[in-house]
């Protein structure tokens, strides 16, 4: 996942900014690479509450299998950045990709993510086939 990465036509994406804080600059002097493992899950999550149905929310659980993250430029301290995610087309069973890029203020990439999540059901921590209605919300 070298070239970066942009949402189809017609994808259904959730934005949302983050501004570098002194607690996520690292020795470097920019956002340390563990801030954007977090903004990249702190993006899934908001998106799917976004989505869900709250009364619907506790029935299921995202279980992260993978993260592939790729760094391009660094985010200075005090900078804000836009994130967007979308999710693949379909999901596989349980498993449903969902892709976050992340641009600095001048519109440049700074990282950008392919990531891979699990749902499960809450109540038994089991996998459970995406279903079709969750998939209709992100799409």
């Amino acid at each position: 996942m070298s070239r970066p990465i942009e949402p189809p036509a017609g994808r259904n994406v959730f934005a949302a900014q983050f501004t570098a804080q002194p607690s996520d600059i690292d020795a470097n002097g920019h956002v340390n690479n563990v801030v954007y493992v977090r903004w990249i899950q702190d993006m899934a999550i908001a998106h799917w509450n976004a989505l869900q149905p709250v009364d619907e929310q506790a029935q299921w659980a995202w279980i992260v299998l993978r993260h592939e993250i790729d760094y391009r430029r660094a985010l200075m301290p005090g900078e804000t950045a836009t994130a967007r995610t979308w999710v693949a087309e379909a999901p596989e069973g349980p498993r449903f990709e969902r892709f976050v890029r992340i641009d600095g203020p001048d519109g440049a990439m700074c990282a950008q993510a392919r990531t891979v999540w699990c749902l499960a059901d809450a109540a038994t921590g089991r996998p459970r086939r995406v279903t079709p209605e969750i998939v209709a919300r992100f799409l």
